[in-house]
C-alpha cells in the first residue's frame, strides 16, 4: 500500500515521503497514529504544495541557523557565580544556565541548541564548548565562569 508519510518514522522514512508499506502495518500503526496517509491523488497533489513549502522553510531555517553559527563562532559568554574563597563554586554551571544566558545576551530566541558539555562545571575559569545548533550545523562557544564582586 502506498502512503504519505505525515512524520518521520524511524525505519520507514523522513516526513513527506511516498512509500510502499504493508497494509496491515498502514491501517493498524500508521494511520491511528496520524504518522501517514493513502496516497490518493488528492492527497499527492497536497503533498506537492506542502513538499514545495516545507522546502523553502528548511532553507531559511538553515540560513537562518548558518548566520546564528557566524554570530556565536567566537564569542564570549561571562557567567558570573557564586564563590567561596578558594575559587569553588557553589552548585555548578549546566547547560540550562549557559542557554538561559545566550538567551539573556539575546544570542538565540527561539532555538534550542544542543551544548556539549559532559558534566556541569564546578570551577572558575574559560571553557571552549561545542553548539550544535541543529541540520549538521556547529560552532563553537567560550563560556567565562567567574565570580561575582
Amino acid at each position: 500500500m502506498k502512503v504519505i508519510l505525515l512524520k518521520d518514522v524511524k525505519g520507514v522514512g523522513k516526513k513527506l515521503e511516498m512509500k510502499e508499506v504493508n497494509s496491515g502495518y498502514a491501517r493498524n500503526f500508521l494511520f491511528p497514529n496520524q504518522l501517514a496517509e493513502p496516497a490518493t491523488t488528492e492527497s499527492i497533489t497536497r503533498r506537492k504544495r506542502t513538499l514545495e513549502t516545507y522546502e523553502t522553510d528548511e532553507a531559511k531555517l538553515i540560513k537562518h541557523l548558518k548566520e546564528l553559527a557566524l554570530e556565536l563562532e567566537g564569542k564570549k559568554i561571562v557567567i558570573e557565580v557564586k564563590t567561596d574563597g578558594k575559587g569553588s563554586i557553589f552548585g555548578s554551571v549546566n547547560k540550562d544556565t549557559i542557554l538561559k544566558s545566550l538567551r539573556d545576551a539575546k544570542l538565540i530566541t527561539t532555538e534550542r541548541p544542543e551544548i556539549k558539555l559532559d558534566h556541569p562545571i564546578k570551577g572558575v575559569g574559560e571553557y571552549q564548548l561545542e553548539v550544535d545548533l541543529k541540520k549538521g550545523i556547529k560552532t563553537s562557544l567560550t563560556v567565562s565562569v567567574q565570580p561575582q564582586p
